[in-house]
C-alpha cells in the first residue's frame, strides 16, 4: 500500500508540473493566405495588358521589354518603336520574381517551381514545362511588424497575409517569446522572398539570349540556366530550351543577392561582398575568388577588367541601422579573376542597380546618374547627367537605348548623344487611390 501511495503522488506531481508548464497567448499576427498547389500549377496564362503596380526585375529581348510584377507575373512591353512603348499583354505567373529568356522560351520562378513558357507568339503565350518543387518553400514579405502566424506547407503556397488574432500555446521551458515560423519564414529570414532588339515584332524569336538588369538572380550561359536564392546555386541544362533539366544544387555561402555573367565567369553580389565563380565546367561552377566588405545590399556589373559595385544601407540586408554605407566601389580584376583590388570608393545617396556601356556608367541613385568612368580614380568629377525627377531601381543599357525601371514606372532613354540624353517614352505605375 505504501508503494501505491508513492506512485499516485508521483503521477500527481507530473500532472501538476505539466499544467504549470503550458501557457497560452492571444496576439495579432500575419496569418497566411494560401493558393493550392493544383491552382498554382494551372495558373500560367496570357491576359490583356494591365497597369504596372509593383514593378520589379526587367529583361530585354527581340523588341520586347519584360517587366516583372512582383509575385504576380510579367508585363510584356513592345519597344519596337522606342518613342512609343506599348504595354501589350500580361503573363500571369504567381510567385514570379526573376526571369530569363533563351530563344523563344521564357523561364520564370513560380514559388517552389520553375516554369518554361513559350513566347514565340505574344498573343498565344503558353506554359510548356514545369519543374516542381525545385526551390525551397518560401513566403512573401510582410508590410508590417506583426508576428508571422503558423504556416502549413501542405495547404499550398503563401500568396498573401491577413491580420488576425492568433491563440498559441507556449512552453515554459522554451525561451519566451517563440512564434512558429519566424525563423523559417519571417521577414528577416533567408527563405523570405523578396527578397533583363532587333527581332521579330510578333513574338520573341528563337535566336540567342536576352539581357537582364544588374538586380537579376537568373542567368544564361552556354546550354545552362543558373538561378540563385540567398544561399544556393541551382543549375539547369537547357540545351533543349523547352525541356529544362535540373543538374545540381550547390551551396554558395550566405546572403547572395544578384548574379552577373561575363567572360565565362559568374559574379555574385552578396550582402557581405562579391563572389567570383569560373564556368570552365558550366554544369558545376567553381568559386575562385572573393572580395569582402561590411554588410550592405550590393549588385555588381563587370566590364574590361573592372567591377563596379554599389553598396547600400538597408534593413533588408540586416545592417546595423546606426551604420550607413552608401557608395560606389570600383574593383580592379586580374586577368584570371583570382586577384581583386579595390581602387576607388565614391559616396552616394542610396544606390541600387547599375549598368555599364563602354566608358558610360548608369547608376540608380537619387534618380538616375550617368558617369564617364574612363578615369576610374576620378569618376565623381565626371558626372554627365543627373535625372532627379524619377525613381529608379535597375537599368539595362543596350544599343544606345537605356531601359529604366523604378517604383514610379518604366522609362526609355536615347543616349546616342551623351551630351543630350533624351527621354523617349515612359509607362507610369497605376495611380494609388
Amino acid at each position: 500500500m505504501k508503494y501505491i501511495k508513492i506512485f499516485f503522488c508521483f503521477i500527481s506531481v507530473l500532472a501538476l508540473s505539466s499544467c504549470m508548464d503550458t501557457y497560452t497567448e492571444d496576439y495579432m499576427a500575419n496569418v497566411p493566405v494560401y493558393m493550392s498547389y493544383a491552382d498554382l500549377r494551372s495558373s500560367v496564362k496570357a491576359l490583356p495588358a494591365r497597369e504596372l503596380e509593383k514593378p520589379g526585375k526587367i529583361y530585354f529581348k527581340d523588341n520586347y521589354l519584360l517587366i516583372v510584377e512582383k509575385f504576380k507575373g510579367i508585363h510584356v512591353i513592345d519597344v519596337s518603336n522606342p518613342a512609343n512603348p506599348k504595354n501589350t499583354s500580361f503573363v500571369e505567373v504567381p510567385g514570379c520574381v526573376d526571369i530569363a529568356v533563351k530563344g523563344h522560351i521564357l523561364y520564370a520562378d513560380s514559388y517552389v517551381d520553375l516554369v518554361a513558357i513559350d513566347v514565340s507568339d505574344i498573343s498565344k503565350i503558353k506554359e510548356v514545362n514545369r519543374l516542381k518543387d525545385v526551390y525551397p518553400y518560401a513566403v512573401p514579405p510582410t508590410d508590417n511588424q506583426l508576428r508571422i502566424g503558423n504556416v502549413e506547407k501542405d495547404k499550398g503556397v503563401v500568396i498573401a497575409w491577413e491580420q488576425k488574432k492568433e491563440h498559441n500555446k507556449l512552453e515554459e521551458h522554451i525561451t519566451y517569446p517563440i512564434y512558429y515560423g519566424w525563423d523559417s519564414y519571417g521577414k528577416n529570414s533567408n527563405l523570405s522572398m523578396d527578397a533583363a532588339f532587333g527581332g521579330t515584332v510578333g513574338g520573341i524569336s528563337s535566336a540567342s539570349f536576352g539581357k537582364g538588369g544588374s538586380m537579376a538572380r537568373f542567368g544564361l550561359y552556354d546550354n545552362f540556366l543558373y538561378t540563385v536564392d540567398q544561399y544556393q546555386l541551382f543549375v539547369f541544362n537547357v540545351s533543349e530550351a523547352s525541356n529544362p533539366v535540373k543538374v545540381i544544387t550547390q551551396p554558395i555561402g550566405w546572403n547572395v543577392e544578384t548574379m552577373f555573367l561575363y567572360d565565362h565567369h559568374m559574379f555574385l553580389g552578396t550582402t557581405n561582398g562579391m563572389l567570383i565563380l569560373e564556368l570552365v565546367n558550366p554544369s558545376a561552377p567553381r568559386q575562385i575568388s572573393s572580395l569582402w566588405h561590411v554588410t550592405t545590399c550590393d549588385p555588381v556589373v563587370v566590364q574590361d577588367g573592372y567591377a563596379y559595385i554599389t553598396l547600400r544601407s538597408g534593413v533588408t540586408c540586416n545592417r546595423n541601422a546606426n551604420l550607413s554605407v552608401n557608395v560606389l566601389d570600383v574593383v580592379k580584376l586580374s586577368d584570371d579573376y583570382k586577384m581583386n583590388n579595390l581602387i576607388a570608393t565614391y559616396n552616394m545617396k542610396a544606390p541600387y542597380g547599375l549598368g555599364i556601356d563602354n566608358n558610360t556608367l548608369f547608376l540608380c541613385d537619387d534618380g538616375l546618374k550617368v558617369f564617364n568612368v574612363a578615369d576610374k580614380l576620378n569618376i565623381n568629377n565626371n558626372l554627365i547627367a543627373h535625372f532627379k525627377e524619377i525613381e529608379t531601381y535597375d537599368v539595362i543599357p543596350l544599343n544606345k537605348f537605356l531601359f529604366t525601371i523604378g517604383d514610379d514606372g518604366f522609362y526609355l532613354y536615347d543616349y546616342s548623344n551623351l551630351q543630350d540624353i533624351k527621354l523617349l517614352g515612359s509607362i507610369p505605375v497605376k495611380e494609388q487611390r
